[in-house]
């Protein structure tokens, strides 16, 4: 097979491949505590001292579960925090739960 061929059946398996619940499987009450240790001070500084207002903003970034988990892991490597992946998915799901409701 051909890189194009390889190309093509990855796009399409991707494409047509069935959604499983992506924040399913973290702990909100884990993340809650990540999110106040870590997360607040910086969404504080970057928006005049409403940690919030980054979740409820029009032009919010995570606007799909696959996207919110991407922007977690973008917090996480540029601030080093350091969190393994289960730790980003106990974010996202207490992110969820309380500010998008993607479930």
């Amino acid at each position: 097979m051909n890189l194009r061929g390889c190309v093509l059946g990855l796009a399409c398996a991707l494409l047509f491949a069935p959604v499983a619940p992506a924040l399913a499987d973290g702990d909100a009450t884990v993340g809650k505590a990540l999110h106040d240790k870590d997360c607040v001070a910086c969404h504080a500084r970057k928006f005049g001292g409403d940690p919030d207002r980054i979740y409820t903003r029009a032009d919010r970034k995570a606007t799909t579960p696959a996207k919110l988990k991407a922007q977690i892991a973008l917090c996480n490597s540029e601030l080093g925090t350091g969190y393994f992946p289960e730790e980003e998915n106990h974010l996202a799901a207490y992110l969820d739960l309380r500010y998008y409701r993607f479930k």
